[in-house]
């Protein structure tokens, strides 16, 4: 749902893509749906913690205490590594939905 009122952040205002499209469209957006697009889907959850797993090791932590030491500029890469993870995964799971969609709605004009 657009809402074209006063932008539910007024801190966000300043930001310096103001007059981007997106940004304005994100801008618009109501609380709900905000709250739901930032909600990972329980299987982009899972797909995440294998994969911040595997860039951690696998050892079980039921058998080992796994204590990990880096430095801030690796921690970045890592932190950095799985938010792009997670953005992709999300756009996948998108995706799919769409197409799913899409799928359905040529079918049911088909018949």
């Amino acid at each position: 749902m657009m809402n074209n009122s006063t932008p539910h952040n007024p801190g966000m205002l300043d930001h310096p893509h103001q007059g981007n499209g997106l940004w304005q469209y994100v801008q618009s957006l109501d609380p709900e749906t905000i709250a739901r697009l930032s909600q990972p889907s329980p299987e982009v959850i899972q797909m995440m913690e294998g994969n911040i797993t595997g860039m951690l090791g696998s050892l079980p932590p039921e058998h080992f205490d796994v204590t990990i030491t880096t430095n801030r500029e690796q921690l970045g890469r890592l932190l950095a590594s799985a938010m792009m993870s997670g953005y992709f995964l999300n756009r996948v799971e998108q995706r799919m939905k769409f197409d799913y969609c899409l799928t359905a709605t040529e079918e049911e004009a088909r018949a």
